[in-house]
């Protein structure tokens, strides 16, 4: 069945683009139109943008941030909504249990990933078959293409560990003979890499359109891709080995990056529509609009469940209490590693406690403005299930009431706010943690506390209410002793603090092989706090990974093979 699924994926596509670039389908058709009709230098920069396209091209159950597996899944945050049953998939996954291979979230969400390939595929054969001279931008374009690919396959990979890599020599009808196991854990990594190598070699340094990625953006995400990859994995999903030559390229493409971008004077900045958005952070965005002569605009679909009743629908990807409390600072200004804990933040009494300041650009509490509106306060009666899901609200894909970017598409409020996919503090973290992970803590020191010092200074949306923010950086010797643990502690505090409701969550934790320690800590806790964890349990060698979907093992015929446990 998926077989004509795809193959009517890519009939839509070659309508759709030369339909939307040309005029040729207004005039009665001849006869048949061969490929060297189709591949022409004008039709090539549709199926580019086509593949662009598909980097929004999620949905409120198939999210592309992966908020339910990345911050639901893990620690960070509680699924929300009008209760368990609400999208009961991603309340399975909230607890560790009952997760099925047949869940269609799932399907669907690799069925996008891989729609997202396929057009990837399509635009660099299409390409291929064009010389230099008959288009100009022909290397540059494949380089593009390659960089988005190895978006989409980061993804399945994060998500899935195992999945059939294709690229565009492969025909479509031969996707479900192309086993998820032909390559190894690591050489499905080095596919990955491969892609942003590509895009690193031939992207320019700038591009004068907004929303290609460039040179430096390759370099990131390639640092990226190496670093998970480092953290190599036996077959129960447990962390064997920490390769030093793979951290190394992680540094070394990192090292390409740092200079090219800074950090947001205001962290918060990050997170704001309109003439914020494509700021010196954001290393690569997925580019959303509003206005555009299309009937809603091109809106961020993925991530419309968020936004609290008392601003439209449906409450859902609520900041956990667990998080909230890892905002908590000492008397040092430094986190409290060990006992952050043991007593709730209140949202009632936080004069009683120190905190982040990015915990106001993270989470909305009580009585405190909407994303920085002073005439906007957030309020208890707003939240869908407060018995169930507690009071607190997600701001980063959020937007103020008054941007003008949101759109009414009933029972929804989309917005067309830019998801930043990598931002700058990410490269700094990443040479920060392949530095800690290689012995060479003392260089990580600086990096991090980089990242600190930004968030100390993030007070300009938020200085009028914020009272009681207190952050220092780290100094050996007078707060702090620096050692080779200690500084693991640390980066792996920040990275929790600075991308929390972000989608990475889990994913860390999963490349750190603590996965399992640390949601049975967290579930423990919440066992006393919240009934819906009652059966919560994560099960180490299984639950790390999604299953994959049983629909795509049927569409392979048995080829695929199924993830552990499932």
């Amino acid at each position: 069945m998926k077989k004509y699924i795809f193959l009517i994926a890519f009939s839509f596509l070659f309508l759709e683009t030369t339909r939307s670039c040309n005029d040729f389908l207004d005039y009665e058709p001849r006869g048949v139109l061969s490929e060297s009709d189709v591949v022409t230098p004008k039709n090539l920069d549709c199926f580019v943008n086509a593949s662009y396209s598909s980097l929004g091209n999620d949905h409120y159950d198939t999210p592309f941030s992966l908020w339910p597996y990345g911050n639901v899944r893990a620690d960070d945050a509680y699924k929300g909504g009008s209760g368990t049953n609400d999208i009961q998939a991603f309340h399975f996954f909230e607890i560790s249990n009952n997760i099925r291979s047949d869940f269609g979230e799932l399907d669907r969400l690799w069925y996008l990933n891989y729609v997202g390939i396929s057009r990837t595929n399509k635009a660099i054969a299409a390409l291929n078959q064009l010389s230099d001279s008959e288009y100009p931008n022909k290397q540059k374009r494949i380089a593009e293409m390659k960089f988005v690919r190895g978006h989409f396959y980061f993804m399945l990979k994060i998500l899935f560990k195992y999945m059939p890599y294709v690229d565009e020599t492969i025909p479509v009808d031969e996707y479900k003979n192309i086993s998820n196991r032909k390559l190894t854990d690591q050489q499905l990594w080095d596919a990955v890499a491969s892609n942003f190598e590509y895009a690193a070699q031939y992207l320019p340094t700038a591009q004068q359109d907004v929303g290609r990625p460039k040179k430096s953006a390759a370099y990131a995400y390639l640092a990226k891709v190496r670093l998970y990859q480092a953290y190599e994995q036996d077959d129960n999903y447990s962390v064997t080995k920490i390769n030093t030559a793979t951290l190394q390229k992680a540094i070394d493409a990192a090292n390409q990056v740092i200079g090219n971008y800074s950090l947001e004077p205001d962290f918060g900045n990050n997170f704001m529509p309109g003439s914020y958005e494509n700021g010196p952070e954001a290393v690569f965005s997925v580019q959303y609009s509003k206005d555009d002569g299309t009937l809603f605009g091109r809106l961020n679909y993925g991530d419309v469940l968020s936004l609290p009743l008392g601003l439209g629908c449906c409450d859902f990807h609520k900041p956990s209490q667990n998080l909230v409390n890892s905002f908590k600072t000492n008397a040092q200004g430094l986190p409290m590693f060990n006992d952050y804990n043991q007593t709730d933040l209140d949202y009632n009494h936080l004069s009683n406690f120190t905190v982040d300041p990015r915990l106001y650009h993270t989470v909305a509490l009580p009585g405190l403005p909407w994303k920085y509106d002073l005439n906007e306060t957030y309020k208890e009666s707003w939240n869908r299930s407060p018995g169930v899901y507690g009071y607190y609200a997600s701001l980063k894909e959020n937007v103020p009431p008054d941007c003008g970017c949101t759109v009414n598409i009933d029972p929804f409020y989309g917005n067309s706010k830019n998801r930043i996919l990598i931002r700058y503090s990410d490269v700094l973290l990443i040479k920060a943690e392949a530095l800690i992970e290689l012995g060479q803590y003392q260089a990580a020191l600086p990096l991090i506390n980089q990242v600190r010092e930004r968030a100390s200074a993030s007070n300009s949306f938020t200085g009028s209410y914020a009272g009681n923010n207190l952050i220092n950086k780290y100094e050996p010797g007078v707060n702090c002793t620096w050692s080779q643990d200690f500084a693991r502690k640390a980066l792996r505090w920040e990275r929790r603090l600075e991308f929390a409701m972000e989608g990475s969550r889990f994913f860390d934790l999963v490349r750190w092989g603590i996965t399992a320690e640390t949601m049975n800590s967290y579930y423990a806790v919440e066992k006393t706090k919240r009934t819906f964890y009652s059966q919560a349990g994560f099960d180490h060698g299984i639950e790390e990974y999604c299953p994959i979907p049983l629909a795509q093992i049927n569409f392979s015929q048995g080829l695929y093979k199924q993830n552990n446990g499932y």
